[in-house]
């Protein structure tokens, strides 16, 4: 019988950024005071479903800053190294860096970014997000099986854009969407179930729905 595992893509915490700067892959965005509350719960929520056994194999997460904040807990409790994982970096996006994006895109010289939404002209395209997402997906899982058998189970902390964009191919959506209506809050769970066809399944999930109510709806998560 063909072996299965889950991938969990959790989104990293809230960030700490009174300038509302759009920050994407920049340095030096640390989560919040909240952030880190959120990240306590993500470690408490994964060790109640170890105690109920569930329990995790791996840890993987992007390389920026707030991701690797948001895992810390997480591997501190399990005691586990963290994958650094190139391959869930955020996305790519030429405002990278500015505050208050809305405004500027009344200028002319932002136009030509915007000529096509579907793909998108600002940005890294959709469809390489979910390339390198799945790619990431399938050696982690594999990894995960080889080591630790049927069941297996890893998290990744990773971004919304490209955790969501990977959601929308897995349940055979379209890729180009309007980004008010993502389905993926501040470290909330959104699980690849993986089997002999690739992702078989998703469920997601809120775990810290009472912490990101609270949260500031920030530019570049």
């Amino acid at each position: 019988m063909a072996s299965t595992a889950t991938i969990h893509l959790v989104r990293h915490g809230e960030v700490y950024n009174p300038d509302k700067v759009l920050y994407g892959r920049l340095d030096g965005f640390g989560l919040s005071e909240l952030g880190r509350q959120m990240a306590e719960g993500i470690a408490e929520h994964f060790a109640q479903r170890a105690d109920n056994g569930h329990p995790l194999h791996l840890l993987a997460s992007s390389p920026l800053q707030r991701a690797q904040e948001t895992i810390a807990p997480l591997a501190a409790a399990l005691q586990l190294p963290v994958i650094e994982e190139e391959r869930v970096l955020e996305a790519e996006n030429a405002f990278e860096g500015l505050s208050n994006v809305k405004h500027r895109l009344r200028r002319p010289r932002y136009w030509p970014l915007l000529l096509n939404p579907f793909r998108p002209t600002w940005g890294e395209p959709y469809k390489q997000q979910v390339e390198r997402m799945l790619a990431a997906v399938k050696d982690l899982a594999d990894r995960a099986i080889a080591e630790h058998g049927d069941g297996a189970e890893a998290v990744v902390v990773s971004h919304q854009l490209p955790i969501w964009v990977t959601r929308l191919w897995a349940e055979q959506q379209p890729l180009w969407h309007d980004p008010r209506q993502r389905e993926c809050s501040l470290t909330s769970v959104t699980s690849l179930h993986i089997g002999p066809t690739g992702v078989e399944s998703l469920s997601y999930t809120e775990p810290n729905r009472h912490l990101s109510d609270q949260a500031l709806a920030l530019p570049g998560a």
